[in-house]
């Protein structure tokens, strides 16, 4: 497994990763709680569509974030991670974990893990106090952040927030 940042020109290698995720259970807000809800769903493509993400992926490339890709042994991309180099927050210097994507096939080998420690030491360097995510609300998708060391968000950016309101949103302290 290689590990290298992203270049404008390697922003279609994003096609290769199969995004698809089943989704048996969700966190949700019920009665004024989140819990765990069953929704038994097929996630088969990119959420918001890989346009979407594709074109994220520049943004976020061409306003000097960071973008780091996994690699495997033929130099096929499996999965990214990429921060948004703005700072945001009242109390706290955040900056936003925009995506953190690892092909199906290749999920649980421990890739996403350092995906998003190599982006840590990045937003340690520029000198943020917390990442924030806005995590997919999938059962699996909330454990790994937890599992990892990340925590519900003690600020919540309005914002994003209400970009997707089920979205777990979370921190994560450098």
């Amino acid at each position: 497994m290689q590990y290298r940042k992203l270049a404008i020109e390697d922003c279609a290698l994003i096609n290769d990763i199969n995004p698809s995720q089943y989704i048996n259970n969700a966190w949700r807000e019920v009665d004024g709680k989140r819990q765990l809800v069953k929704i038994n769903y097929q996630d088969s493509d990119w959420a918001n569509g890989y346009e979407h993400h594709f074109n994220s992926l520049k943004a976020t490339i061409s306003s000097n974030g960071e973008a780091v890709g996994a690699f495997d042994e033929n130099n096929k991309l499996i999965g990214f991670a990429t921060l948004n180099r703005e700072f945001f927050g009242e109390n706290y210097k955040y900056v936003l974990l925009d995506q953190l994507f690892i092909s199906l096939e290749h999920r649980n080998k421990g890739i996403g893990k350092k995906l998003f420690l190599i982006i840590a030491e990045r937003a340690k360097v520029w000198k943020a106090d917390k990442i924030y995510i806005c995590a997919g609300s999938a059962e699996e998708t909330v454990a790994f952040y937890f599992a990892i060391g990340c925590k519900e968000t003690v600020e919540i950016n309005k914002k994003l927030y209400e970009n997707d309101p089920n979205d777990y949103q979370l921190e994560f302290l450098l």
